[in-house]
């Protein structure tokens, strides 16, 4: 009986997690968070606009490969020529791999040329759990109506090699355009693939 009892509640805490999951079709968590400037942001502020959240960590690989190659930059270049808000959120706690304060999230910015609308500090994870980010990079595309219609992985290929771009099915390319253009998204969720955030 008491086995029975256990492995009903793991079922309850497993189905209350799921639960409070972000769903595709449905509004995306809104949120409170600073940026690398100190602005405060909210997600609602960008209602009427395609918005594009990247969890980031520059001392993660599999980030430095779609970085160091220009990928993420291509991909920020083509939101921004498509009038798409991009938010770029660091989840790391103080004293993990990749934290830093809003200077450095700067000079990371301008050294490898990125092209974010804004960066976001999230040292006590907050967003990163309420998004339930799991990796960097970690990709989520909301449409003009605050509704979320893809998370998962920039690519089809979980590899930290610049030359599997190529080759890759660009999935989070793919879902932006098809959101920008009011189209279904062919693959709404697929799998993250990077370092886990360091929360």
């Amino acid at each position: 009986m008491r086995r029975f009892a256990a492995v009903t509640m793991t079922t309850l805490f497993c189905c209350a997690a799921l639960a409070d999951a972000p769903q595709i079709g449905q509004s995306a968590p809104d949120f409170t968070a600073v940026d690398s400037q100190g602005h405060s942001r909210h997600i609602s502020d960008f209602l009427g606009k395609v918005v594009v959240l990247e969890w980031t960590n520059a001392d993660c690989p599999y980030t430095r490969k779609h970085y160091a190659s220009g990928n993420m930059q291509d991909l920020q270049a083509l939101a921004q020529k498509n009038d798409v808000v991009w938010l770029s959120v660091i989840s790391s706690a103080p004293g993990k791999q990749g934290y830093v304060t809003g200077p450095g999230a700067d000079e990371i910015t301008r050294s490898r040329g990125a092209k974010p609308t804004a960066v976001l500090l999230d040292p006590t994870g907050t967003v990163g759990r309420l998004y339930h980010a799991k990796t960097t990079p970690h990709m989520f595309v909301v449409d003009q109506h605050g509704t979320l219609q893809y998370m998962g992985g920039i690519d089809s290929i979980a590899s930290a090699e610049a030359s599997d771009i190529r080759s890759a099915e660009p999935y989070l390319k793919e879902a932006m355009l098809a959101v920008v253009e009011g189209q279904a998204v062919a693959h709404p969720v697929t799998r993250p693939y990077g370092c886990s955030v360091k929360y």
